[in-house]
């Protein structure tokens, strides 16, 4: 099966450069419903021809999907992929950054993040079509389009198909050197606001209260603390506030990006932001989270399914690796259940979230025949420790 697998990966890779283009030449940032439920429509017509029957959950911010396969024994538990067509890139883009393909590599907005996975996927039914074989056992798909704002909406359409899972694979891209990912920090976004009191900041400064001010101070407090705090790192991403130079500022606020290495670490920080007080009398802070997802630590016992991928990608003539990565997804969420979990199977490249994301075109055809061969072959009876 591997030689078959391989030989018939390499004469798609055409098409899956081709389908990954079309793809990124959506744009679909997250947060523009009627963009992503574009490229929404766009996949689940590709899925559909591989066979997948497909349901749209609508979302507040647009449609997610959920796709599922038959297999050869539809008594078996199922196996489940995740991924998102959401980017992190806006509207616009694409006109001084068009995909292109050079030196050996194809890049673009969202090619690494994660559009190489989506087509990869469905390269590797497709692949599977056309040898006329079926998945061991049933599959099923959530692509979200959320994630790169933390899945807000879309956490419920997943952790609705983790019941039953015999194990979850996130289609993410690996880690630079293609090693796949076994364990995620937890994140969590925090809207950190400031009531002040607007005056004349000329004639009568001294009755108004500054929520710019105190926003800026709550700031360097938080991340003294936090500094401290191991197992925790803070990113400022957003600020506003005020109106004009001339009026005492009655608003402010601040995105916070927080993430986590352990569940303790998540609580302890979350309990400080909940409790912050103002420095000045007047100024009212308080905090919202935005969107959290659960730190899914490393297994340090015998992780049976990545010995399982490793050992299939062997017959392929590839050698896998496995390492915990910094940022976080949806697979999260199984991995902090105990779920059998792997991410990383996306497109090798660099550059995520970055001016320079790219993808390796000479690593595509391995990553079909190891998706391909993943779908084909048994799953070995993997242990979680469902919590």
């Amino acid at each position: 099966m591997p030689g078959t697998l391989t030989a018939r990966a390499r004469t798609l890779t055409g098409a899956v450069r081709r389908r990954l283009t079309t793809l990124a030449e959506i744009e679909s940032p997250s947060g523009d419903a009627e963009r992503l439920n574009q490229l929404a429509e766009e996949l689940a017509t590709g899925y559909r021809a591989t066979g997948a029957t497909v349901r749209r959950e609508p979302g507040p911010a647009g449609d997610h999907l959920l796709l599922e396969w038959p297999g050869q024994h539809e008594d078996l538990p199922h196996l489940l992929f995740v991924g998102h067509h959401d980017t992190v890139w806006p509207a616009g883009t694409l006109a001084d950054w068009p995909v292109q393909e050079h030196d050996g590599l194809l890049s673009g907005p969202g090619v690494l993040d994660m559009k190489a996975g989506l087509a990869l996927l469905e390269g590797a039914f497709a692949l599977l079509g056309d040898l006329g074989m079926r998945p061991h056992r049933p599959v099923r798909m959530v692509i979200t389009a959320d994630e790169e704002v933390g899945s807000p909406d879309g956490r419920r359409v997943v952790e609705r198909q983790l019941r039953g899972a015999a194990a979850v694979l996130g289609l993410e891209p690996p880690h630079d050197d293609g090693s796949l990912k076994t364990a995620r920090r937890g994140s969590t976004r925090v809207r950190l606001m400031v009531t002040g009191h607007e005056a004349h900041a000329g004639n009568h400064a001294e009755d108004g209260t500054s929520a710019v001010d105190e926003l800026v101070d709550q700031l360097v407090e938080i991340r003294d603390q936090l500094g401290h705090q191991p197992g925790t790192e803070l990113n400022t991403g957003r600020i506003r506030g005020g109106t004009r130079a001339n009026v005492v500022a009655g608003q402010a606020e601040a995105e916070l990006g927080l993430r986590f290495s352990t569940p303790e670490a998540q609580a302890s920080t979350l309990d400080t932001l909940a409790h912050l007080t103002a420095h000045r009398s007047g100024a009212l802070v308080t905090t919202e989270v935005l969107s959290s997802r659960p730190a899914w630590p490393e297994r340090h016992e015998d992780n049976q399914l990545l010995q399982h991928v490793r050992r299939l990608a062997a017959t392929f003539g590839q050698q896998l690796g496995g390492a915990p990565a910094g940022g976080a997804g949806d697979t999260n969420l199984a991995g902090a259940r105990g779920l059998p979990t792997l991410d990383g199977l996306g497109a090798v490249g660099a550059g995520a979230h970055a001016r320079d994301e790219r993808i390796r075109l000479d690593q595509l055809a391995p990553r079909l025949a190891l998706l391909a061969g993943l779908l084909a072959a048994p799953l070995p009876g993997l242990v979680g420790r469902r919590r």
